[in-house]
């Protein structure tokens, strides 16, 4: 049996359970560089076991709807935020834990300007652009050890709007 899912915006309140979602939104904390820089301060959780944070580029294939989730992974040992090198959307899948197994997995689809951040040990989606080029900046922990868990679906999903 194929379960559908729905993509719905992405919203701060909606994520705050699956990690944090980094926008420039609200009154910044501070202004910066006489007055011409709006700082919104610290907005995401890096969390490592050990090793320490990385900046990587990722180039991802863009993706089509609707769209078959057959995995999610994530990571143990570390957070993981995904900045965006374009103002396109890119959808963003999440599922809860329970007791080791993802399941109810969620779809989002961000606006112009968010990035998101998962916590460690969230069940996500893998990158998934939605236009090209598919260019992101992606912190998270560089270190030995692994820190990748992948869980393959039984059941069928579908993702569309």
């Amino acid at each position: 049996m194929t379960q559908r899912i729905k993509i719905q915006p992405l919203t701060a309140d909606a994520f705050a359970p699956f990690g944090d979602v980094m926008e420039a939104a609200g009154t910044p904390d501070k202004m910066i560089n006489q007055g011409k820089c709006a700082r919104f301060h610290d907005r995401a959780f890096l969390d490592f076991t050990d090793g320490q944070a990385g900046i990587s580029i990722f180039k991802g294939q863009k993706e089509t709807l609707p769209l078959a989730l057959e995995m999610v992974e994530r990571h143990p040992e570390g957070s993981q935020a995904f900045v965006p090198m374009s103002f396109d959307p890119f959808l963003v899948v999440v599922a809860s834990d329970a007791d080791g197994t993802p399941v109810d997995p969620i779809a989002f689809i961000t606006a112009p300007g968010q990035a998101i951040n998962f916590h460690k040990g969230t069940w996500h989606g893998v990158l998934t652009p939605l236009c090209e080029p598919g260019l992101f900046a992606v912190v998270d922990r560089i270190g030995d050890g692994a820190n990748l868990q992948e869980h393959w679906f039984d059941e069928s999903y579908i993702i569309d709007r």
